[in-house]
């Protein structure tokens, strides 16, 4: 079919050809026109813009907190003390019970951490401590053994206490914790801080015996249950109670008043004698009492006061973390006829004790000497002397 051109009209090549000139003249100069449109002005020395991205670009700035623990108040203020100082608050010092003179001196030469009510405490009790915790710069604690039965301070002051064998045999855990948490408050009223009681030690002996009627059973259920009761009552008015004697007493031969004793074997031990301090939390916070026993398969002919191991015991298998005290290491033999005081004390802190306990008054000055050499020689070691300050001032309150 020939061309046709606009208007009708019909032409011949050279027609055509004229059409497709005029087309890529067009084409020429829209091309020509885009590449003005597209094109930047660029200036040298001008900043040019930024390309323009369509997708929003997300930045995350991570910032690393470091928090450091506040430091631990009672290692602040054991690290206040003069060592003469520190190591005065780990001792529990017996005094005379008929007044005030004696406690009163101790307390204003050595500063020491407690002292230790024996005998007939009338005097001292009615009045006479005030004098003395006055005279103290840090909380001093004020202790008696008050179990009940053979074991009394106040009852000419404040009434009779059945025995722990007693309690459990005629009255309920409720009934318990209600006796002892008035005597607590009797105590605390006379200025007594703490006492040496109860007893968590289980055994069959007769009344009299050295344990005997001093035990709440023979069933470690029950002994726990009972010493828990009265523990509670005691802490309910303010007195903070000592269990004892780790790691059993009950069972073992002789007196330790009297010369050396021997439990049963370890293994037994924890099949019976020390059951009651399964679960240890369940007594709230208290301290614990070792006993001056020989455990085979434990201390190594040593009692149990003297020896890393048995510390080992308590504050691994059976994770207490309070304090742990010795028993007497002044007035019993099965201690005093092995080494002397000062030593024995140092042994004791050494071993794992925080409060060293001795009844028959006396030599501090001279316990001081021995154990400030031997923090100087490193037989004491100060890691040992600042861990067991720590729990001493924390359990008084002090920091």
């Amino acid at each position: 079919m020939p061309d046709q051109l606009p208007n009708g009209r019909h032409g011949g090549p050279a027609a055509v050809t004229r059409v497709l000139l005029v087309f890529a003249a067009v084409g020429a100069v829209l091309a020509a026109l885009l590449t003005v449109v597209g094109a930047q002005d660029v200036v040298p020395g001008r900043p040019q813009a930024a390309p323009t991205t369509t997708t929003a670009e997300a930045t995350t700035t991570t910032t690393t907190t470091t928090t450091t623990p506040p430091p631990d108040p009672c290692t602040v203020k054991a690290a206040s003390l003069t060592l003469r100082h520190k190591l005065a608050q780990l001792l529990m010092v017996g005094v005379d019970p008929r007044g005030s003179e004696d406690a009163l001196n101790v307390v204003r030469a050595e500063q020491v951490g407690a002292i230790f009510i024996g005998g007939d405490a009338t005097g001292l009790l009615t009045g006479g401590l005030d004098v003395v915790r006055a005279a103290a710069t840090l909380p001093l604690v004020v202790a008696v053994d008050d179990e009940g039965g053979r074991v009394q301070r106040v009852e000419m002051l404040d009434g009779d206490m059945p025995s722990a064998r007693r309690m459990a045999q005629d009255m309920s855990p409720e009934q318990v914790r209600a006796l002892a948490r008035d005597r607590s408050t009797a105590l605390r009223n006379r200025g007594v801080t703490m006492d040496l009681a109860p007893v968590l030690d289980i055994s069959a002996q007769p009344d009299d015996a050295v344990i005997g009627d001093r035990s709440f059973s023979p069933d470690p259920a029950t002994a726990a249950t009972y010493a828990q009761a009265f523990a509670e009552g005691l802490r309910d008015a303010g007195t903070t109670p000592v269990l004892k004697h780790f790691p059993g007493h009950g069972n073992a031969s002789g007196d330790s008043h009297q010369g050396a004793v021997t439990s049963p074997p370890l293994d037994a031990l924890r099949q019976a004698d020390l059951l009651p301090y399964r679960d240890i939390g369940r007594y709230g916070p208290v301290v614990v009492m070792l006993g001056h026993i020989d455990v085979p398969g434990l201390t190594g002919g040593l009692p149990a006061t003297l020896s890393p191991e048995a510390y080992g015991l308590l504050r691994g298998e059976y994770r207490f973390g309070g304090p742990a005290m010795t028993d007497d290491l002044g007035a019993m033999r099965a201690v005093t006829d092995r080494v002397d005081l000062p030593e024995a004390v140092r042994l004791a802190l050494a071993a794992g004790a925080d409060i060293a306990l001795w009844s028959t008054g006396g030599r501090t000055g001279e316990v001081l000497d021995h154990l400030e050499a031997s923090a100087a020689s490193g037989t004491l070691p100060a890691a040992r002397v600042d861990e067991a300050a720590r729990r001493v001032l924390a359990m008084k309150g002090a920091c």
